[in-house]
């Protein structure tokens, strides 16, 4: 299995996700590796890690989950791997809850995710986003039972 971290989709890709059919609610798994040391293009906060100029994005999209009807459902560093094997593993484990695609493409395109889109790109090294959707007669559940 070939995995590839990336920042931004490309064009096809996020094409081909977005046009997908909108079947409802939907948790994106976001598997997060970050960089060792903040990049952002002036230079500025080169003394941060990674992790925490995510954080400064996480505080906001939050928000920002909210506001269209979604939220975030958990967040955790990765500590080990039980089963399977990957090359490296990823740092944290991200569970955003979508009402729909179009709702998730609304507010990847509104000017407060433009406005904290910088932090994401400064602390992410990549990562892999993974739509899924409950199975039919099931809820989405924000508490474990």
């Amino acid at each position: 299995m070939l995995v590839i971290n990336a920042v931004q989709p490309g064009g096809e890709q996020a094409k081909d996700f977005f046009s997908a059919p909108d079947d409802g609610p939907f948790v994106m798994v976001n598997l997060l590796k970050f960089k060792p040391f903040a990049e952002y293009p002036d230079g500025s906060d080169s003394h941060i890690t990674g992790a925490e100029a995510y954080a400064r994005y996480t505080v906001e999209v939050r928000k920002l989950l909210a506001s269209f009807g979604g939220g975030s459902r958990f967040s955790g560093e990765v500590t080990g791997i039980l089963l399977g094997e990957v090359g490296e593993l990823w740092d944290m484990i991200a569970l955003a809850e979508y009402p729909s695609l179009a709702a998730m493409s609304e507010m990847m395109r509104c000017p407060g995710m433009q406005a904290i889109s910088h932090h994401r790109r400064a602390g992410l090294a990549g990562q892999l986003n993974i739509r899924t959707r409950p199975h039919v007669g099931h809820e989405i559940v924000a508490e474990a039972p």
